[in-house]
């Protein structure tokens, strides 16, 4: 299964083929990360926030707040506008898409997406 890239994967088309790829860095136990609950990782220098819904969908995005510049977003607020899950910063409550990563209060503002599939037991993020 090819995964793109900006395109969150849930556990249903997840790739648990087991074994990290090439360039995929496993971030966590699957059974550890707690739906609407986010996680921060180090990925190839990198912070990223990772999070799953309580549909089971998993999402990676940068941690780094645009607005604050604090490294926050994986301890935001998990939620949805108009059926798009999202995530509230901590710092100033700006909305971003975990789809898009587009900021739904200001649209010129975003923050990276990131490939996150399960393989074997392990949650991995891919960030390039």
């Amino acid at each position: 299964m090819t995964i793109l890239d900006r395109t969150p994967v849930d556990r249903a088309h997840a790739d648990e083929t087991g074994g990290s790829g090439h360039g995929w860095t496993p971030v966590c136990p699957d059974t550890q990360l707690v739906p609407e609950f986010g996680a921060a990782a180090l990925v190839a220098g990198r912070q990223v926030a990772v999070f799953r819904t309580f549909d089971g969908g998993l999402y990676a995005l940068g941690n780094r707040d645009p607005f604050s510049g604090a490294q926050v977003l994986s301890r935001g607020i998990v939620g949805t506008r108009n059926g798009e899950p999202t995530v509230a910063s901590p710092m100033h409550k700006q909305v971003f898409s975990l789809v898009t990563g587009a900021c739904l209060d200001d649209p010129d503002i975003t923050v990276p997406t990131y490939r996150v599939r399960v393989a074997g037991a392990a949650i991995e993020v891919k960030v390039a």
